[in-house]
């Protein structure tokens, strides 16, 4: 498998699936939305587009199965899986706020060997593949060199539903926002990873997490020297739904606090 070619047809794809985004936002109506869940919305434009990623990346590897989140298609791969989110951060394209993305991931026997985050509204494409290193728009990224939680900018996400763990994660924003430049919630975790990856952000934690939300983040986070862990430090953060990225070198000191509040 050539993965830097196969990498530069899903950016293909991922740029046409973003134009389709685009012009619909254009004129987008806030009542053409439905409920999936309490505050877990979807619209005939993700649903559109996941069809026209499945569409295509089927042409790209036509065995593969795929996990996506509206769940268009759900079939299971023999050795190569698409993990896709055609448009993570839907609530803020639903409101008319401009940071929403395209997320793909594709998993070889349970490995990752692609990942592609589009930025829509600022054409910012993140990528990398098994061999490459990890790449903004062809330049190449890396995670942050800060040392300590006091230089940082962390990212996290608020729960929209479970909120059995709201009162502990209140605390721990509490606790992170005195040890730390600032939190930003962006709305959506594909763009929260990409910007870990490129040192924008020096870390980013969030649970209660879908495969599609982080595959491809994360690969590019791990891709651009990073970490990624669940709360506990374990690597089943794809299992236990909870992500934890960090630039590496503030692993052990954001690692403490969380593990304060999340056992």
């Amino acid at each position: 498998m050539n993965y830097e070619l196969l990498c530069s047809k899903v950016i293909a794809i991922t740029r046409l699936t973003g134009n389709f985004i685009r012009k619909e936002a254009m004129a987008f109506d806030s009542n053409a939305i439905e409920y999936k869940g309490l505050n877990d919305l979807v619209s005939y434009v993700d649903k559109n587009a996941e069809k026209l990623l499945v569409k295509n990346l089927t042409k790209l590897i036509p065995d593969a199965g795929f996990i996506t989140e509206e769940e268009t298609v759900n079939t299971k791969g023999k050795t190569y899986t698409w993990i896709i989110d055609p448009l993570d951060g839907t609530t803020n394209f639903i409101h008319g706020i401009p940071t929403y993305s395209i997320s793909i991931a594709l998993y070889e026997e349970e490995k990752p060997v692609i990942g592609v985050v589009y930025e829509i509204n600022r054409g910012e494409m993140f990528f990398t593949f098994k061999g490459g290193a990890a790449y903004l728009n062809n330049k190449e990224i890396r995670v942050s060199e800060s040392t300590n939680l006091s230089q940082c900018l962390l990212a996290t996400g608020f729960p929209y539903y479970q909120f059995d763990k709201q009162a502990q994660y209140i605390q721990l924003f509490t606790d992170m926002m005195q040890k730390c430049h600032g939190l930003r919630r962006i709305g959506s975790a594909a763009v929260d990873l990409a910007y870990v990856a490129c040192g924008r952000f020096d870390a980013y934690f969030e649970y209660n997490l879908n495969s599609y939300d982080v595959a491809a983040g994360a690969y590019l986070v791990q891709q651009a020297g990073g970490r990624i862990m669940n709360f506990a430090g374990g690597d089943e953060f794809l299992e236990t739904r909870e992500v934890l990225a960090t630039n590496s070198k503030i692993t052990d000191e954001i690692l403490t606090t969380i593990k304060k509040y999340f056992d």
